[in-house]
C-alpha cells in the first residue's frame, strides 16, 4: 500500500466513525487499541494492518476494499 492508500483508508475510517456517531476513544475500546493509534490511521500517519482493516470493516459493516481504497463501493461482498 502506498502514501496515497493510506490517506484514502484514513479520510474512510474518519468518514465511518463521524457516519456512525463514535468519538476516536469509542472506536479505539471497539478495535482494543489506543486512541492515538485511530488518530495515526485516520491522519494516514500509520496503516492499518490486514487484521484491523477487517475488524474496521466488520464495525462499519463495509468491504475492505473500499476501507484500503480498491473499490468506491462501501457494501461487503456477504
Amino acid at each position: 500500500m502506498n502514501i496515497n492508500q493510506g490517506n484514502i483508508c484514513g479520510k474512510r475510517i474518519k468518514a465511518l466513525r463521524k457516519k456512525n456517531n463514535l468519538t476516536q476513544c469509542q472506536l479505539a475500546e471497539l478495535l482494543h487499541m489506543s486512541r492515538s493509534t485511530v488518530l495515526k490511521y485516520e491522519t494516514g500517519r500509520q496503516i492499518p494492518p490486514v487484521d484491523r482493516i477487517c475488524d474496521i470493516a466488520d464495525i462499519f459493516d463495509v468491504s475492505t476494499d473500499y476501507l484500503y481504497g480498491v473499490s468506491d463501493c462501501s457494501l461487503p461482498l456477504s
